[in-house]
């Protein structure tokens, strides 16, 4: 299904969604796209190609970060612009790792930072995402606080002063909006609301 045959909408209490226009069979793919962005887990790191996302015995490593890897060189070509940054930040903290919400955040940031557009913005940017910061406890803010200080660490050979960023880049509020659900603390999130935990955006 097209982007024209969907449209947004906003739910009081529950965010914003989307509906489709006319009436749908049983099982109908409803809209298909490219993520802004995403990581793999730590656990799937070695085993699954970084850019195409393929399960492979034989996959090449990054010769300057060796923590990215790739069925060949046409997927690490493909994937250099949203790697090319995170690779410095990967190479400046070893032999420490980030956790994965928080490279997925440097991931976003890199691609806010080139204004780069999405296909998959065509319904919803980034910014258009919700922020929970309301519903959170207390604890839970003060666990994304700790992830944003992470998040500032791990890019440091990147961004040295976080006051430089445009105002629509926050570290504190990137986190928010990939809450997954409210009152389950879970720092992944993705566009799409459903129960099981996402790493892309």
């Amino acid at each position: 299904m097209e982007p024209a045959a969907l449209e947004r909408f906003h739910s009081p209490g529950k965010g914003n969604g989307l509906r489709s226009r006319r009436s749908m069979r049983p099982g109908e793919l409803l809209y298909r796209d490219v993520p802004f962005a995403y990581v793999l887990s730590k656990q799937q790191l070695g085993s699954v190609c970084e850019r195409c996302l393929r399960r492979n015995e034989n996959l090449h490593r990054c010769s300057q970060c060796k923590v990215a890897k790739y069925c060949g060189r046409t997927c690490q070509k493909e994937a250099w612009l949203d790697h090319k940054q995170e690779c410095k930040c990967l190479k400046s903290i070893e032999p420490n790792f980030p956790p994965d919400s928080v490279r997925l955040a440097g991931r976003i940031v890199f691609k806010l930072l080139r204004q780069s557009v999405c296909p998959s913005e065509k319904l919803y940017c980034f910014s258009d995402l919700q922020s929970n910061t309301e519903q959170l406890s207390e604890e839970m803010k003060d666990g994304l606080r700790h992830l944003a200080q992470t998040l500032q660490l791990y890019l440091k050979t990147e961004i040295q002063d976080e006051s430089q960023l445009p105002p629509a880049i926050d570290f504190f509020q990137i986190f928010t909006k990939h809450l997954h659900r409210p009152q389950k603390w879970a720092p992944f999130g993705g566009l799409q609301r459903c129960h099981c935990c996402v790493n892309c955006v």
